[in-house]
């Protein structure tokens, strides 16, 4: 059974729950602008280590 590291042993009925919950507190019209959000959080953060990858081997990316 695959399980996601932050999630430990929830069910799909807890899973459920949550999405619920979410959508009772923030409404459909909130939930895409936090997910845009969190998208563009990820992003940045990867493009973070990736930066740091770069200057640990002495390579720079060159944006265009």
């Amino acid at each position: 059974m695959n399980t996601l590291l932050f999630l430990g042993n929830l069910g799909t009925g807890e899973i459920i729950i949550i999405a619920i919950v979410v959508l009772l507190l923030f409404g459909g019209k909130k939930i895409p602008e936090l997910m845009k959000g969190i998208g563009k959080g990820v992003k940045n953060f990867k493009d973070g280590v990736n930066g740091l990858e770069d200057d640990i081997n002495g390579t720079e990316k060159i944006d265009k």
